[in-house]
């Protein structure tokens, strides 16, 4: 793998159950650092003495270069920054104080509930309590939702931080004992919720609601350049985030540059816990839900000034994002140029009632230049979901398992795309409906599904957001070199014109294309297991004499794995520099003449194990 990232990201996936590391960056001088305390007053001047109550008052006197630390508690409130930084080093930082755990939720704590009969409890609340936004009138919506789904609003009810489920009816909750439903009804005045639940006095316990749609986001677009460091942020009413629209999330950038959302703990998104995306206009939530209207969608996002200066470039570093409704991390449009690297997804759109085309652990449309490396996805709908123009885009490094539907999905891209060092670790392994793919290095145990796509997507320049033209996907256009397949194979590929294959190796009844010569095929079951353990993920697996130790392999560097053939452009780093994957899964050094198949460089033989998450040894870099 190439030495391509800082070594640091891979500190931090060591230390994610700690944020005391994250707030040690330096002040600049002639800067301010404003401190936030629960026990503080909005109208002192944030000194470490005599501190601000809210994160938000400390955001409208911030300025570029300035440092917000907020101390231990509890914030309920939405953060809307008012201006960015003016550059990667004159930026405007948000961050938890060092070793204090700092929680910011879109929820408030509802009292006074009473009984209706036997575990069904109610409260009315004055439609005042909500401000101007009602998360309980509310329906999630928007483009690419499944119709047939049940009507579910973006508001939730918690107990004890356990989001409770919407019932579909005041009924079906009165008539459903047992399960731990809400209903809300909504009406000029107030707003009425029950809850159905097997404690005996919700009073006597955490009773949170939603009120806030997001907890940091500006409302306007272009607030660049700020760093968001060691929160803790959960509880958001945040709604849908199509690629056609305005994209919302608990978290989100909106439309802009620069960017550093890093070891942060982001859980209970109704929809979507970060955001990379898309402006808001006039045709959100109104194009029809094919290729013509999302080819339409791009032409008004380039003349709406979308290019390489104006947004993307951000960093997603080391944090944790679970329990969100829809997905982990969204991007349209605005993810480009961005790194997302060493973060922890998991429980993403599992068990909802609402669904649709949106739902990934991370889910980005147009990942130019975008690296995605070292990161843990798991017990996801999907894993990660490459929608519409991926070109140049990385995916290395990466530990995939329980995903529902596949570990990676990628639709209608032309590429390149380079997937290197990946654990694939789910039934369905990938499903792949684009072309300019280049798999190297992987280990598969799960499918590799195909799927024929005939629509015309945006091909770009080079390392860049300027549109050439809209082309089909040739679906003959993949390389794979020098993966593991247990038992799986590449003899789906047969009958694909363009299809490179050499130096894979075929366990357990795996089958070759017959495009590739002398593989390996081995039929011994290597009795692959992935346990959890106190201390992380281990791998098990047992290789046997008959191993190939003595089979040579090709070394994957820019020279071998060609041009992508519809865009014509080469596989390499996003700064132009070629790719040599001289590195593994844990940032070993490889065999330069004849590199061992699959993600980690070994010749051992018999029962091995590795410790796949986290990774700590090895340091392995990423650019």
């Amino acid at each position: 793998m190439n030495k391509v990232i800082i070594a640091a990201i891979w500190i931090s996936i060591c230390f994610l159950t700690t944020l005391s590391a994250s707030a040690a960056m330096p002040v600049l001088e002639n800067c301010k650092v404003y401190h936030v305390s629960t026990n503080g007053n909005d109208s002192n001047k944030g000194t470490s003495q005599v501190p601000l109550k809210t994160i938000f008052a400390a955001s409208q006197k911030a300025m570029p270069g300035d440092t917000v630390i907020v101390h231990a508690g509890i914030y309920r409130e939405r953060i809307d920054p008012p201006r960015g930084g003016n550059s990667d080093t004159l930026r405007i930082t948000y961050q938890s104080a060092k070793g204090e755990e700092v929680i910011i939720k879109g929820s408030e704590i509802v009292k006074g509930w009473k009984k209706v009969k036997d575990d069904i409890w109610t409260v009315t609340l004055p439609n005042s309590f909500f401000g101007s936004f009602n998360p309980y009138e509310v329906l999630i919506h928007g483009d690419y939702m499944f119709k047939n789904k049940m009507k579910q609003h973006v508001g939730q009810i918690y107990l004890n931080e356990n989001p409770l489920i919407e019932a579909a009816s005041h009924e079906e909750l009165t008539k459903s004992s047992g399960i731990p439903y809400w209903y809300g009804e909504v009406n000029k005045k107030t707003t009425t919720l029950w809850i159905r639940c097997q404690v005996i006095n919700p009073n006597e316990h955490t009773l949170e609601i939603n009120v806030r749609p997001t907890v940091f986001y500006p409302s306007k677009e272009h607030i660049n350049y700020i760093t968001v460091r060691g929160f803790v942020m959960s509880q958001a009413a945040c709604n849908w985030a199509p690629p056609t629209a305005e994209q919302v999330g608990l978290i989100g950038t909106h439309w802009s540059i620069g960017w550093v959302i890093e070891n942060n703990i982001i859980s209970h998104a109704r929809c979507v816990g970060i955001t990379l995306g898309k402006f808001g206009d006039k045709y959100d939530n109104t194009y029809a839900m094919d290729s013509q209207g999302w080819q339409k969608g791009v032409q008004e996002a380039i003349e709406y000034g979308w290019s390489k200066e104006s947004v993307g470039h951000h960093r997603i570093i080391g944090n944790t994002i679970s329990f969100c409704g829809q997905a982990g991390i969204v991007g349209s449009l605005g993810a480009v140029f961005s790194k997302v690297t060493g973060n922890i997804i998991h429980d993403i759109a599992i068990n909802q009632r609402f669904a649709g085309y949106e739902t990934a652990g991370i889910k980005f449309h147009a990942p130019i230049d975008v690296l995605i490396a070292g990161n843990h996805i798991y017990r996801a709908e999907k894993g990660i979901w490459l929608d519409w123009m991926s070109q140049g885009v990385h995916i290395e490094g990466n530990l995939f398992h329980d995903n529902l539907a596949q570990d990676l999905f990628v639709e209608v891209n032309h590429g390149p795309m380079s997937i290197f060092n990946n654990l694939f670790l789910s039934k369905v392994a990938v499903l792949d409906g684009s072309s300019g793919g280049a798999y190297c290095h992987n280990l598969f145990s799960g499918r590799l599904n195909q799927r024929k796509e005939t629509r015309k997507t945006p091909v770009f320049k080079n390392h860049s957001v300027d549109f050439l033209r809209l082309d089909s996907v040739d679906n003959g256009d993949e390389r794979f070199y020098n993966n593991i397949f247990i038992g799986t194979g590449l003899d789906k590929y047969s009958d694909r014109k363009n299809v490179a294959m050499q130096g894979n190796s075929y366990l357990k009844g795996g089958k070759s294309g017959t495009q590739e010569k002398q593989p390996l095929l081995n039929p011994n079951n290597p009795n692959l297991k992935l346990v959890e353990k106190s201390d992380g993920w281990y791998l098990q697996l047992a290789l046997d004499q008959a191993w190939d130790t003595n089979a040579m392999h090709p070394l994957v560097n820019t020279e071998l794995l060609g041009k992508a053939l519809t865009p014509k452009t080469p596989f390499e780093n996003a700064d132009g520099s070629p790719i040599v994957i001289d590195t593994d899964y844990f940032g070993q050094s490889r065999n330069m003449q004849n590199p061992f198949p699959g993600p980690f460089e070994n010749n051992n033989k018999g029962m091995l194990e590795f410790r796949v998450w986290p990774i700590c040894k090895g340091l392995p870099l990423f650019r």
